[in-house]
C-alpha cells in the first residue's frame, strides 16, 4: 500500500468513526481499513469521555471558599502598677491642675463683676438721660438742653461718702473742664442718690449737667466710655445753643 493510499484509508476510517456511519462490506473486507477504524473509534470514544468530564466540571458550581479562621485572641497584657514616686508625681500634677482651674474660675468671676459694674454705670447714665428728657428742654447735650442749663462740666470724684441711714452719697468733685459757663469753681460738692451713680469711686471721671433754677445735677455720666459720646454731642451743640433762648 502506497503512502497516499495509507493516508486516505486513515482519513476515511477516522471520518467513519466520528460520524458513526455503518461500514460497507467492502470496508469490512479491508483489513487495513478496519484496523484504522478500530484505532480511530477508540480515540473518538476517549475524546468524548474527556469532553463529558470537562462539560460536567464547567456545569457544576464552584466550591465555596473556606471561611477565614478567626485570629487567636491576644494574650492578656500584664499591667504594671505605677511606683510610689510616679503616683506622687500624678498627685502633684493633678493638684496643680486643680489650682489652675480654681484660679481661672476666680479670674472669670472678677471679669463678670467688672462687666456688671460697667452695665450698672451704663444703666445709670441712660436713666439720667431719660429723666433729663422728661424734664423738658431736650436731651442732655442737645442745643435745647445747653440753652436751658446753668452748668455743664467735667471733673473727677475726689470724695464719695454715704450719708448715714440713707441711700444718698455726698460726692466731692474737682472740676477740670467747663462747657457752660466757660469757667467756674474748681471744687464742687453734691448730694446724689446712689442709684444715679452706681459704683462711683474716688478717681472716676464725671460729667454733670444742672438746669436753670435747680441746684443739684439732673444728669450724671460716670466713666470715660460714657462721657466720650456726650462730650462729642456737647461740643457739636454749643454754637447752636448760643443762638437759642430757654
Amino acid at each position: 500500500m502506497t503512502a497516499e493510499n495509507e493516508g486516505r484509508t486513515r482519513a476515511d476510517a477516522l471520518m467513519a468513526a466520528i460520524t458513526d456511519e455503518p461500514l460497507t462490506d467492502e470496508a469490512r473486507a479491508d483489513a487495513a481499513f478496519m484496523a484504522e477504524h478500530r484505532s480511530a473509534a477508540a480515540d473518538v470514544a476517549l475524546l468524548r469521555e474527556q469532553l463529558g468530564i470537562i462539560g460536567h466540571a464547567l456545569a457544576e458550581p464552584a466550591p465555596p471558599e473556606p471561611e477565614p479562621q478567626p485570629a487567636p485572641a491576644p494574650a492578656p497584657v500584664r499591667v504594671r502598677r505605677p511606683s510610689r514616686a510616679r503616683r506622687r508625681m500624678f498627685a502633684v500634677a493633678y493638684g496643680g491642675l486643680a489650682v489652675a482651674a480654681a484660679a481661672s474660675v476666680l479670674v472669670g468671676m472678677g471679669w463678670l463683676l467688672t462687666q456688671g459694674e460697667g452695665a450698672h454705670s451704663d444703666a445709670g447714665a441712660a436713666a439720667d438721660k431719660q429723666a433729663s428728657e422728661a424734664g423738658g428742654g431736650g436731651a442732655f447735650g442737645s442745643p435745647q438742653y445747653l440753652a436751658c442749663s446753668r452748668l455743664v462740666a467735667e471733673g473727677e470724684a475726689t470724695s464719695v461718702e454715704r450719708l448715714p441711714g440713707t441711700t444718698s452719697l455726698r460726692v466731692a468733685l474737682h472740676m477740670s473742664r467747663y462747657y457752660k459757663p466757660d469757667k467756674g469753681e474748681q471744687e464742687l460738692t453734691f448730694v446724689v442718690d446712689e442709684s444715679l451713680v452706681p459704683g462711683l469711686r474716688v478717681g472716676d471721671p464725671v460729667l454733670i449737667g444742672i438746669r436753670q433754677g435747680t441746684r443739684e445735677p439732673d444728669f450724671w455720666a460716670v466713666g470715660e466710655q460714657n462721657i466720650a459720646p456726650e462730650r462729642a454731642w456737647i461740643t457739636a451743640s454749643l454754637a447752636q445753643a448760643g443762638k437759642l433762648t430757654c
